[in-house]
């Protein structure tokens, strides 16, 4: 209680719409996993390659002995339905709450509700940044559009 930290997430996906539920695995060896099992909720923070280097710091470094808002110089900013903080230097934030743990003891994948999300007004197509594993980084940001080619109800 009270307490907040930061860790990068390598593995989530999106698993429904309505309600927006998301799953993420955290390893039990994480001192986020703690945190998140106690408290049942989370803000999913997505940063723009502007922080690539900061969120490999934070991956680097274990929040358990540090604040790692102060260490990377983040703005804390506060959430609306959850306890835990938004980063402010992000681009996007999901406030999220527990919505099942039932595959957590066995496979450490949590599966959450997003009750609030926050997107920056711009830039509308941003350079996101996303870890794909061994260091790399893939970078979102261009968009190819074939909505025409797609039938209404597809859309």
């Amino acid at each position: 209680q009270g307490a907040t930290n930061i860790m990068t997430l390598g593995w989530h996906t999106i698993l429904e719409f309505s309600p927006s539920l998301v799953g993420l695995m955290i390893s039990a060896g994480n001192h986020s996993h703690r945190m998140i099992r106690e408290s049942r909720e989370c803000v999913i923070n997505l940063p723009t390659t502007a922080l690539t280097d900061t969120v490999v710091g934070i991956g680097n470094t274990s929040g358990a002995a540090i604040d790692k808002f102060a260490k990377f110089d983040l703005s804390v900013e506060e959430a609306s339905e959850v306890s835990a903080p938004l980063i402010g230097e992000c681009h996007a934030s999901f406030e999220c709450r527990l919505h099942d743990d039932a595959l957590v003891e066995k496979y450490n994948f949590f599966i959450f509700e997003v009750v609030k999300a926050h997107v920056a007004a711009s830039p509308k197509h941003p350079e996101t940044l996303h870890y794909s594993g061994e260091g790399v980084f893939v970078v979102s940001g261009k968009i190819i559009s074939r909505r025409s080619l797609f039938r209404p109800e597809m859309l």
